[in-house]
Formats: structure tokens, sequence, C-alpha cells
């Protein structure tokens, strides 16, 4: 059986993540699929071919959560590299997280999340987070886990 596409890729793949924030929390899902399975991050996924990064954006987010956003400029662009005991590339994503508004609808799993959910910034500190979900939130919303949320959700320029 011949793995998924997204798995030991012949080059890195292009995904997309949507930062959406309403009353004060954040929109994360649980990971259904590695890499990071289990873990909570932002929505999104790869972006196919001759969609846009906003069109990826919103078309993820729509399908991980059932939440329609419209997405807005790239805040953060970041690298996701995992390899196997031997040392072979086993994925590679360059992930470009745009910031969204929300427009209409109420999470619930679906397509490959585990769970869907509005998240306060007082309950981030009990989820296992990824380490580059955690540092968007807090560089550039100051989101953190010590239960302060964004005065205004709109992007700071990262550290």
């Amino acid at each position: 059986m011949t793995p998924p596409a997204n798995v030991y890729p012949d080059s890195p793949r292009v995904a997309v993540g949507a930062v959406v924030f309403r009353q004060s929390r954040v929109l994360l899902v649980q990971r259904r699929n590695p890499p990071g399975r289990g873990t909570w991050a932002i929505p999104g996924g790869s972006v196919r071919l001759g969609e846009t990064l906003s069109q990826a954006a919103e078309r993820e987010t729509r399908e991980e959560t059932g939440v329609t956003i419209r997405a807005g400029a790239p805040v953060y662009t970041f690298d996701v590299v995992e390899r196997d005991a031997r040392g072979a590339v086993r994925f590679h994503y360059v992930i470009v997280d745009l910031a969204a508004e929300y427009v209409s609808g109420a999470p619930r799993a679906g397509d490959d999340a585990l769970d869907a959910r509005w998240v306060s910034a007082g309950e981030l500190g009990g989820l296992p987070v990824t380490p580059a979900t955690r540092r968007l939130l807090r560089r550039g919303f100051g989101f953190s886990e010590e239960g302060k949320g964004p005065h205004e959700p709109r992007p700071r320029p990262l550290e």
C-alpha cells in the first residue's frame, strides 16, 4: 500500500491556518491525523492546486469546524518538518496562518478534527496546544495561558 501524498513527500507541502476570535475566545481544533495527532491547533490544512491562501483557509476552517470565516492577511509563517528514525523526512509543511473574521456557525468536529471549540485564554494552559499555535497566540495576539485574552484580535509583529 502506498502512503498518502503528504507522508514522505518529494517536496514541501503548502498549508494554511485561520486565526479566528469570537467573544475573547480563539477557535481551535484537536488534530485527528499526524503530524501532531491529539494536539490542539489553529484550524487549517493543505492548499489545493488553483486555490488562494484565503480560499484554502476558509474551506479548511468550514470543513474542520463547521464555522464560516472571512480570511484576511497572513500573520505567521512557519515550517513543520518531521523525520522518521532513519532521518528521512516523513512530513514537511510550510504553513501560513491568516487572521480571520468569524462570520457564522457553531464549532463541531469535522473532516480531520477530533474536536473543535472556542477556547479562552485561561483554558489554553490545560490543553496540549502545539508550540507554534501557543507562540502565535501569545506573541501575535497577546492571548496567553495566564488568562490574558486579546484586547483586540489584531496581529502584532512576532519577535
